[in-house]
């Protein structure tokens, strides 16, 4: 054998034993997700540099200011509001009795299954001046018209936190409750000795130790509201996400929208770094080892009633009206009938493009996830830490970044095919539902990502070691041992995954073809027409399928709390709970 070969051969086994046994190819696949992740902020960073300086600023003083303006009262309002609303109901849940609790703390997540957008058109519909509502309020009160009353505004900023607020509340609701839930009873019963109210065991001991899991929930919250388009664009709200759409495709101004798209990114990276800086200090944390679950306390009779209000009214207003009026609306204009050819096409290219994607994010993430598990290197934490970028970016800001990425792909691809055929060969990427797969494939990764790591972090070491000595092979590792264990979490990022390529409206609307419709888009498309009754059904049905993972979600929830205590005393403390 050569010097070379020698050499070739011992740098490979070098590299091989740095990586702690893992494939080679799964590392290239790592950093190839990395950089496709990567890809759209770096393109997005050069179309904004290579704009006009003199119109740049029209843009600053026309469209920023405005556009800031309204998207940092929108964040500000829906925190206020949506984490109010998350952060009471979860501690009325699990810290009081009242009637109805039980069913409540079931029902008040279900306004996940609604999108913002679709929200938003109903309250328009039924809170307008032509709304059934004020119809009936002028009818029973003589007025003439709207110049003799005061009606809040639905079509206002205030309207769309509103919206947003009983639709998104839910990402602190779960996180709060999730943490309240996982607290031990003998700080809050020591405090209650010590003559601590309501209110101050509230205050100072519950939310200060939830602190890091409310940090989570409303980061999250905040950015689904920077991210949507529908909702804000339809109430009359002119956010940044609207200013790119605009900016985009009414002013034709790429390198315009590209560096509104850049202030987004910055809004979003401080968004980040405050949700970490709320996630900093351990010393809040508690540890969840089978705690002792505090008993509920009973209310007096009038806050028992002013509880179930409090915790009814948000599951009313971002679940039952909307759900209700969908079901009024498919049954009084016999919507059922829009099942036709051209409604079963735009079914199915939602189905094909939700399929796609979700296989697609759920092989890379188990690539990902499980080359990260035994490499353990500084190289894949951080790769995996990129490719969870990707959610935080919002699906306006992602389509606009993928147009160069996409457009040179397609080039290369054109030009490898004409040299070997001389026939030129048209956009396949963003000519294509392709360039919308890889939208959904970038934006919800991290959904899968998180939760099969999640699911690893579970799985005992010492099984994989067993396995090594046993001289299992890595591959051979991850299809016998971690993949049969993560069946549960596949099953979960699966469902979770595909709901959220259902309900995405601004990627697809900004990357689909001509003459491509999904059901996010067709309802989209009847509400700017004035005609949202016509998209009920479509709308409906998107409902209906986002129930899926909230209810999944919920349920588990559930059987873990149920099946944490098994001690004696915590599973009293569990029963009294219920």
């Amino acid at each position: 054998m050569s010097t070379l070969a020698v050499s070739s051969h011992l740098s490979l086994t070098a590299i091989r034993r740095a990586c702690n046994g893992a494939p080679l190819w799964s590392l290239a696949v790592v950093f190839f997700v990395a950089c496709i992740v990567l890809a759209p902020l770096a393109s997005l960073v050069s179309i904004a540099l290579s704009g006009d300086p003199a119109q740049l600023p029209g843009l600053v003083s026309d469209v920023l200011p405005s556009a800031l303006f309204d998207t940092g009262v929108l964040l500000a309002g829906v925190a206020i509001l949506a984490g109010s609303i998350g952060i009471g109901t979860a501690w009325l849940v699990t810290a009081h009795r009242f009637p109805g609790r039980n069913a409540l703390a079931w029902l008040l997540p279900l306004p996940l299954a609604v999108p913002t957008y679709i929200t938003a058109y109903i309250y328009v519909e039924i809170f307008d001046a032509a709304g059934p509502l004020q119809i009936a309020l002028r009818g029973l009160m003589g007025w003439k018209s709207r110049a003799d009353y005061w009606f809040p505004e639905i079509r206002s900023l205030s309207g769309c936190i509103l919206v947003m607020s009983f639709v998104l509340y839910p990402y602190v609701y779960i996180a709060a409750r999730t943490m309240f839930l996982t607290q031990g009873a003998n700080m809050i019963e020591v405090a209650r000795t010590l003559g601590a109210g309501r209110f101050r065991l509230f205050s100072v001991i519950a939310v200060p130790l939830a602190r890091p899991a409310l940090a989570v929930g409303l980061s999250l919250a905040l950015l689904e509201a920077l991210n949507d388009i529908g909702a804000a664009e339809y109430l009359g709200v002119r956010t940044l996400t609207v200013s790119v759409f605009t900016t985009w495709l009414n002013r034709n101004n790429l390198a315009g929208a590209a560096q509104i798209a850049c202030v987004m990114l910055a809004i979003v990276i401080v968004l980040i770094m405050i949700e970490r800086r709320g996630r900093k200090d351990r010393r809040y944390a508690l540890s969840t080892r089978r705690p002792r679950v505090t008993q509920p306390m009973p209310l007096p009779p009038i806050g028992r009633w002013i509880a179930t209000l409090f915790c009814a009214l948000p599951v009313m207003m971002g679940f039952v009206l909307p759900l209700s009026f969908l079901l009024r609306e498919v049954l009084r204009r016999d919507l059922s009938s829009q099942i036709d050819a051209a409604f079963i096409d735009h079914l199915f290219t939602t189905l094909g493009l939700s399929i796609a994607a979700t296989v697609t994010v759920l092989a890379l993430a188990v690539v990902v996830v499980t080359a990260s598990r035994l490499a353990k290197t500084r190289f894949t934490k951080t790769a995996q830490g990129i490719t969870g970028i990707g959610y935080a970016v919002p699906g306006t800001v992602l389509a606009l970044g993928l147009l160069t990425p996409l457009v040179t792909v397609d080039n290369w691809i054109g030009s490898a095919w004409r040299a070997f055929t001389g026939v030129p060969l048209g956009l396949i990427l963003l000519g294509s539902v392709a360039g919308i797969v890889i939208a959904y494939t970038i934006r919800f990764l991290p959904i899968a990502t998180g939760s099969l790591s999640a699911g690893l972090e579970r799985i005992s070491s010492n099984l994989e070691d067993a396995g090594r000595i046993l001289g299992a092979r890595p591959r051979e590792l991850v299809l016998n041992v971690q993949l049969p264990l993560l069946r549960p979490a596949l099953a979960s990022a699966a469902l979770l995954v595909f709901v959220d390529c259902i309900k995405e409206l601004s990627a697809t609307l900004l990357l689909r073809p001509l003459n491509t419709e999904t059901l996010a888009t067709l309802v989209y498309g009847n509400a700017s027409r004035g005609a949202f009754e016509d998209g009920s059904f479509a709308a409906l049905v998107i409902v209906l399928v986002g129930l899926l993972p909230v209810i999944q979600l919920v349920r588990s929830a559930e059987v873990r709390r149920k099946a944490a205590p098994s001690t004696g005393s915590d599973a009293s403390s569990t029963q009294a709970a219920d």
